[in-house]
């Protein structure tokens, strides 16, 4: 792909990839019954999904889920014991060289020399790539300025702060200017300011065209970002699918959440109205997942009201956390 030079200012995002009709898109990454075994421990099985250029795939899953796996599979790192990765036709089991040249990727650990430059640590990945001179002198200036660091290029990495590194992470991933990015918790342990960078930059590049699997603990991000999400739990792909799509399916719409009430409470009288697929009780916590809220505030009220106790009620949408809980019973933690 050629670039593009315009600048967007108000993203720090260079335009480094052509647009594309929509109705162009190619599939860039198909996986197709992806397995991986280690002894008779199986840790991913027989996965399946597709990216298309300019989208952003979300894999989300707990710890253990084989998300590790999975991305380790797509980079090469690591041969699959079962099924196959394709991009754009190419094979990560039978053509691993090949299809390193077209990743990029920005793992969760930090992956730079701390006692190099940021332009020295573009150079050097940039050659490792075969990045010819000429274009490598001219993608480094772009990329410093694309992650807001035109200023920083000639300081030692090592005495960059968290957020500049993992931002100069990003910029070494595409360096190459790869096919599919792949990125592992890109903003973990980020200030929100940088964490606001790293994301306007992500969705720059998907909107340039590029495709990009995204994983996180953080689902304001994948909220915000994520064109589909897979979710992953115990190895399998539990749900494929836009977040509308994957909503659209649950038998709730809404959560009722209530703080305070007594615990002796029957909530019978919920139930016989019908639209109530879940109550939760925890710690004083009342969570009850319902079709629609407004059919069940006059009975709420009533129970409340006998209550001597200070009884707080929320309502909120569906949200992807909530489904994540849902298919997965299991909460997602920041950080590991």
């Amino acid at each position: 792909m050629q670039a593009n030079s315009t600048t967007k200012d108000a993203g720090r995002v260079i335009q480094l990839f052509r647009h594309q009709p929509a109705d162009q898109k190619a599939v860039a990454l198909r996986v197709v019954g992806l397995s991986k075994y280690y002894g008779p421990t199986s840790a991913v099985t027989g996965l399946n999904f597709e990216i298309r250029e300019g989208e952003i795939f979300g894999l989300l899953g707990p710890n253990g889920a084989g998300k590790t796996s999975t991305i380790a599979m797509l980079a090469t790192q690591r041969r699959p014991s079962g099924g196959d990765a394709l991009l754009f036709g190419r094979s990560a089991s039978r053509e691993p060289y090949q299809v390193r040249q077209m990743i990029g990727f920005a793992p969760q650990e930090v992956s730079l020399y701390p006692q190099l430059t940021a332009a020295e640590n573009l150079q050097f990945f940039g050659r490792i790539y075969g990045v010819n001179r000429a274009e490598l002198s001219e993608r480094i200036d772009a990329l410093l300025t694309m992650v807001g660091l035109e200023a920083d290029g000639d300081a030692r990495v090592g005495t960059f702060s968290g957020g500049m590194k993992r931002r100069l992470n990003l910029a070494v991933s595409i360096v190459h200017r790869p096919k599919l990015i792949l990125l592992d918790e890109p903003t973990a342990g980020v200030d929100p300011e940088s964490r606001e960078q790293i994301l306007n930059i992500i969705g720059g590049l998907r909107d340039n065209g590029s495709a990009i699997l995204y994983t996180t603990h953080y689902m304001e991000e994948a909220e915000r970002l994520c064109d589909r999400v897979g979710i992953l739990n115990e190895g399998h792909l539990v749900a494929v699918g836009t977040l509308d799509e994957l909503l659209s399916k649950q038998d709730y719409a809404e959560i009722i959440e209530l703080r305070g009430m007594p615990a002796g409470i029957d909530l019978a009288a919920m139930r016989a109205l019908g639209g109530v697929s879940l109550v939760e009780r925890r710690d004083g916590l009342v969570r009850l997942h319902v079709k629609r809220a407004t059919d069940f505030l006059l009975p709420l009220q009533k129970i409340i009201s006998r209550s001597n106790q200070n009884v707080r009620l929320k309502i909120s949408p569906l949200s992807l956390e909530d489904l994540f809980l849902h298919l997965t019973g299991k909460e997602l933690i920041a950080g590991n």
